[in-house]
């Protein structure tokens, strides 16, 4: 059974549709990588699975359960996290305090995940009592997605972890989000860096026009020619 599978997916705003019958699926140690032009639909649709865009035309399921237009609290309570692009951490409070918030429905695991997270962001454990926005950006990135870890997700959605950062950190990023995927967390993201992405991706979605281009594994997407003639700059 798929960790997550979205079907037929459509859906916008203001009545107009940006997703015009998106499918994907991945499994629970797969990481999943959303690439397509500007306004193909990417982040799009990791708001429709989140609850936070309305689904109007078929169907999302975690671990089997339909969840379509389900909100984004109670999804968090049923092992999906997600971590949006912008304004994505509390930058007066200290790196502990911004993980300690992410804590709040598992408090009784805080310390066992304060210290898994420690462990897949070490920078973060040196910097814990700086305040958040006092670090750089990739460091800014590894709070967001340590605090979306303090809930033991199961399924992690990450809108362009990438965006902004140097190659130097761009290149730790998808490390950890390597290591994160080997611990038994699955992911599916969204990122602008395509080639970098699908290198580490288990599987890859190229969207077009709100739907579904090409679906194959990264590593056949990087060789496939017209994926890389239309989508990788050649």
């Amino acid at each position: 059974m798929a960790l997550l599978e979205a079907t037929d997916v459509h859906g916008g705003y203001g009545g107009m549709n940006i997703l015009n019958g998106v499918e994907m699926s991945i499994e629970a140690n797969e990481i999943g990588v959303i690439v397509g032009p500007n306004g193909a639909g990417k982040s799009t649709m990791l708001k429709a699975i989140f609850g936070l865009l309305h689904v109007s035309q078929g169907e999302v399921r975690l671990r089997g359960e339909p969840i379509t237009n389900t909100a984004p609290n109670k999804l968090v309570h049923q092992g999906m996290g997600f971590v949006p692009q912008e304004h994505n951490i509390f930058p007066s409070l200290s790196v502990q305090e911004n993980l300690e918030m992410g804590a709040y429905i598992r408090p009784e695991n805080f310390r066992r995940m304060l210290e898994q997270v420690y462990e897949f962001f070490p920078p973060l454990r040196e910097k814990r009592k700086q305040p958040a926005g006092e670090l750089s950006g990739g460091q800014r990135q590894m709070v967001a997605m340590g605090r979306a870890l303090m809930v033991e997700p199961s399924l992690l959605l990450l809108d362009e972890p990438t965006a902004g950062l140097s190659p130097l950190f761009m290149n730790e990023i998808f490390e950890r989000i390597k290591k994160i995927n080997a611990a038994g967390v699955g992911i599916l993201m969204v990122e602008q860096n395509a080639k970098q992405a699908l290198a580490i991706a288990h599987k890859g979605f190229v969207l077009a026009s709100g739907q579904n281009r090409f679906t194959d594994t990264g590593e056949n997407l990087l060789n496939d020619p017209d994926v890389a003639k239309s989508f990788l700059g050649g």
